[in-house]
């Protein structure tokens, strides 16, 4: 789901004049000058097809979608399907589930909720046929899944200032990408900001990204993260942007003195906004099953996340990890982790809005 919230009126036009000086970083902070805001030359934005620009329908491309979907989560549904080709319900059939399940890294506390709550659903409906059981176990996931399912807000905020973190590898700078590209198409002014400054590549592309949703980028090659992020917040408010979106260097929950530099950069940003940052989003990869609940766990007390993208589910055997989260953000004391994204590909439409219902049944339908 997506919510766009208008603003009750139209910002006043920007004079075509340089925009005034960015107040610096507060001495305490010892951070480097305002950077200056890079747009991409435009040679290097390449023109795309109408394909690009003009998308299908969205029913269309949703259909799509999920068949791209179920087709990737093929590899974890087939393993439970296989339970419910027997003729009876019995003990053997929850045991052969259970081990099915734990196979797709759902958990073990996820695995036993999920049997007590079907046998109970079993009882209820007095099913007899294993197929009745395999739809009520898609009613039983689906119920588990559903807390995940929230729209991402943008409007709320003059600037909604966005962080985006997560492990080098599970898709940070392309889902940003991918991102900026569902913003845009909501009519959103999006400004990103390269705060991955320790690598070059990460800086490149996410300048591609910028060229081809034509926005405007704050870089620094070498520079101070949280500076970026603090100019980028500054810019972004001053130019009437919708959404700052600062993408992050990849940090390993285990690297605590590099997830300390994550923490600096949110209170920066906090500086440069006292409301900011409104989201703090991790993406994690979808195919590292129970260390995707880990890094999720480790993110969310060192910053507090407010949503979660779950990338490369396409081809995974551990789509399980779904229930593991589920469970643990019930248990959350700030109330459930959204997951706003889910990503099977590469392709800008491959990501998608989370659906518990459309998940449980890609999973085992």
């Amino acid at each position: 789901m997506f919510s766009f919230f208008r603003k009750k009126s139209a910002p006043p036009p920007v004079p075509d004049v340089p925009p005034a000086p960015v107040a610096p970083v507060p001495a305490e902070a010892e951070l480097p000058p305002p950077v200056a805001i890079e747009v991409p030359p435009a040679a290097e934005v390449p023109v795309p097809v109408p394909e690009a620009v003009e998308p299908a329908p969205a029913p269309t491309v949703r259909q799509g979608w999920l068949s791209k979907l179920k087709a990737g989560l093929a590899r974890t549904g087939s393993s439970i399907a296989q339970v419910f080709t027997g003729t009876q319900i019995d003990d053997a059939l929850y045991e052969e589930l259970e081990s099915a399940l734990l196979m797709a890294d759902a958990g073990v506390k996820a695995t036993e909720h999920l049997l007590a709550d079907l046998k109970r659903r079993v009882k209820e409906a007095k099913a007899t046929e294993p197929a009745q059981v395999k739809a009520l176990l898609v009613d039983a996931v689906t119920e588990l899944l559903t807390p995940l399912e929230a729209a991402l807000t943008i409007g709320r905020h003059p600037t909604t200032v966005m962080m985006v973190v997560g492990v080098n590898g599970a898709g940070k700078t392309t889902s940003i990408g991918k991102l900026t590209r569902y913003l845009a198409e909501h009519d959103a002014k999006v400004l990103l900001a390269a705060a991955d400054t320790f690598r070059a590549a990460a800086r490149e592309q996410l300048s591609v990204w910028a060229g081809r949703n034509q926005v405007e980028i704050v870089s620094q090659e070498g520079g101070d993260p949280a500076a970026v992020s603090f100019d980028a917040v500054n810019a972004g408010r001053a130019r009437g942007c919708d959404v700052v979106i600062a993408d992050t260097a990849g940090r390993l929950p285990t690297q605590l003195h590099l997830m300390e530099e994550l923490k600096k950069i949110k209170r920066v940003i906090t500086k440069a906004d006292a409301s900011a940052p409104h989201e703090v989003l991790l993406v994690v990869d979808g195919n590292t099953g129970q260390n995707a609940l880990a890094q999720v766990k480790t993110f969310d007390e060192a910053l507090g996340l407010t949503g979660l993208v779950v990338t490369k589910l396409d081809g995974t055997a551990k789509g399980g990890v779904l229930a593991a989260i589920a469970l643990w953000a019930r248990e959350r004391a700030a109330g459930p982790v959204p997951v706003y994204f889910i990503g099977v590909g590469e392709k800008l439409e491959d990501l998608q809005t989370f659906s518990a219902r459309e998940f449980a049944q890609a999973l085992l339908d």
